[in-house]
């Protein structure tokens, strides 16, 4: 069951050989959690997927609100009798027409969903190895920022990371600086200072990245900095950590020769659950 256009279906009976999407990546999506009827950071996720959808000049429905959203999300979720916590994903698309240049600026959007094991966000500290991905680099421009369907350096740093035995990979941008990792935002910590690369290196406008960067600069001897990172800080850090909204903090165990201690990433899950058990979502 999915969610076609705000419709409960079995089938959307979209043609792939027109479909823009599967031709020129020519989509945006959003990754949801949900947890007991709600939708985490939905006010952050709608806005971003709006900003999204204006870069890319596609017409935004004039129904698709912030609690139409909701709304549509958490239907599926209760026909798929989802009653814990979830992965959603919504995906737009502009609608069938043109080449490159589309004749059709409107369009439509499918929501799919999936259980997850874990309601609130757990802590793991089992081994997690990250190496860099050199292969292909993250441009620094605004559409890298974005949440779109175009991930060929994702996909082949994916498949470079399996094949040799890591849990993830860093990416660098075209300045050769650290962006992100492969699925998630990077945070570094050395001494009393968290540091994340800006989105103007070229880093996902993460969700999750937001709200620990407003959790970390409540917290009392931790200095937060957003500023380019270079490879040869991260053996020097004390801690590495990637952030993303389905598993909310990752820590990195190892890169290359250097282990990591994860203090302030368990500090900062804490205090993220116990926001999003009071409801007081940032």
């Amino acid at each position: 069951m999915i969610s076609y256009n705000g419709n409960l279906t079995q089938n959307t009976d979209i043609s792939i050989h027109q479909n823009r999407a599967f031709l020129y990546g020519d989509a945006v999506f959003e990754t949801f959690k949900t947890l007991d009827g709600r939708v985490l950071f939905a006010e952050d996720h709608y806005f971003r997927l709006m900003a999204s959808m204006r870069i890319l000049r596609m017409e935004i429905p004039m129904h698709f609100t912030m609690e139409y959203m909701e709304k549509k999300v958490l239907e599926l979720t209760d026909e798929l009798n989802i009653s814990a916590s979830a992965r959603a994903r919504l995906t737009f698309f502009r609608k069938p027409g043109g080449f490159y240049l589309p004749t059709d600026n409107n369009a439509e959007f499918v929501i799919t969903a999936d259980t997850l094991p874990d309601a609130i966000y757990s802590f793991t500290d089992s081994e997690y190895e990250v190496d860099l991905f050199k292969d292909f680099y993250v441009t620094k421009q605004l559409l890298s920022t974005l949440k779109n369907t175009n991930k060929a350096v994702q996909i082949t740093g994916s498949i470079y990371a399996n094949e040799n035995g890591l849990n993830n990979c860093l990416l660098l941008n075209d300045e050769k600086n650290v962006t992100e990792a492969l699925n998630g935002n990077l945070f570094m910590v050395t001494g009393n200072k968290l540091v994340t690369p800006p989105v103007s290196d070229g880093c996902l406008n993460g969700i999750m990245r937001k709200q620990i960067l407003a959790l970390a600069r409540k917290t009392e001897g931790l200095e937060v900095e957003e500023r380019s990172v270079s490879p040869f800080e991260l053996q020097k850090a004390d801690e590495l950590f990637i952030t993303n909204v389905i598993k909310g903090i990752q820590p990195v165990t190892r890169y290359r020769k250097k282990e990591y201690a994860n203090a302030t990433a368990s500090a900062l899950l804490k205090k993220l659950n116990a926001q999003i058990r009071l409801g007081g979502l940032i």
